[in-house]
């Protein structure tokens, strides 16, 4: 394995919320990330079946990942992800590569057929393919991102997996052009810092700075009370992020409380992840307890990416 610096900042900050529990979780950060998959039933519902002939086909060692029902690790350690987005499978859009973290704010969502979606940023698409399979192909999704190349990406995903119920979007997410319109559920997968997925990518560290951090909370904040905006009285948010900074998890969500009446949290709990609890404090600022509803998915836990995702409800 290669060295990896890993900043002073970071592991001070660190310490700060996990004492000596922090050693374990800088080496989960230096230790290659398990890949993974998600069988895509709307093109393929029999997973069970795809999952064997995979395994029998290429060998792949494939386990249940416990919190989606088509997800699936792949435990040999010499398959490259290269190899995984090159086979025939990958191509008809059978599968799709896809962390196993990533594939838990849509299930916190929660999708229903009937439903109207919005996923605030949604490119390149592993999560909105992940909700329309959740929908049955059913109800209606928007899509939308700001990028104009990663709206290609998300696109092109949307095509090959079948989905039939995304209609795509290019806005900042702050000045939505559909402003007027009202979604049962929104999530905001929202942009940041990236830090659960030094696993994954170790030239995150080389970008990573606390000012980093900062700014992408202040950016964060006004998303969120975007996505709350269009949401119905009685709609779900889930904002969820790749990082594990409080200043882009719970700042972001105590932000949206002390601005937005009739916001609350519902704890989340989902069998087979192991999900600590919110910080309702950090660098001296007090946060409203109920962002100890937050959920904490650290990388020494579920030998996983580190992700962090809140359910928030509107009241009626």
């Amino acid at each position: 394995m290669k060295d990896v610096i890993i900043p002073k900042d970071f592991k001070a900050r660190y310490y700060k919320i996990l004492g000596k529990e922090n050693k374990v979780f800088l080496d989960y950060c230096i230790k290659p990330l398990r890949k993974s998959i998600r069988i895509n039933t709307v093109k393929y519902p029999d997973y069970e079946e795809l999952a064997h002939y995979l395994s029998e086909t290429y060998g792949w060692d494939l386990k249940p990942i416990p919190w989606f029902y088509s997800g699936y690790w792949i435990e040999n350690e010499d398959v490259k992800e290269g190899v995984l987005g090159n086979t025939f499978e990958h191509f008809m859009g059978y599968y799709y590569v896809q962390e196993a973290s990533s594939m838990i704010p849509p299930v916190v969502l929660d999708p229903k057929p009937h439903e109207n979606i919005l996923d605030m940023a949604a490119a390149p698409g592993s999560k909105t393919t992940q909700i329309c399979q959740m929908m049955n192909n059913k109800g209606s999704i928007v899509a939308n991102d700001i990028s104009i190349e990663r709206i290609k990406a998300l696109r092109f995903n949307i095509e090959k997996l079948g989905c039939l119920n995304v209609a795509t979007i290019r806005s900042n997410g702050v000045s939505l052009p559909y402003k007027k319109m009202r979604f049962d559920k929104v999530l905001l997968d929202a942009p940041c810092s990236s830090e659960g997925t030094i696993r994954k990518n170790w030239k995150v560290l080389s970008r990573w700075s606390v000012s980093y951090v900062k700014q992408m909370s202040k950016e964060q904040k006004k998303l969120i009370l975007a996505a709350y905006d269009v949401l119905k009285p009685g709609g779900v948010l889930v904002y969820s992020t790749c990082t594990l900074s409080p200043e882009e998890n719970e700042e972001v969500v105590d932000f949206l409380l002390a601005n937005r009446e009739g916001a609350y949290l519902e704890k989340i709990n989902i069998p087979g992840l192991k999900i600590r609890e919110g910080i309702d404090g950090w660098e001296g600022k007090v946060y409203n307890s109920e962002v100890k509803k937050v959920a904490r998915i650290w990388p020494q836990d579920n030998d996983s990416e580190g992700f962090i995702v809140a359910k928030i409800l509107k009241a009626r």
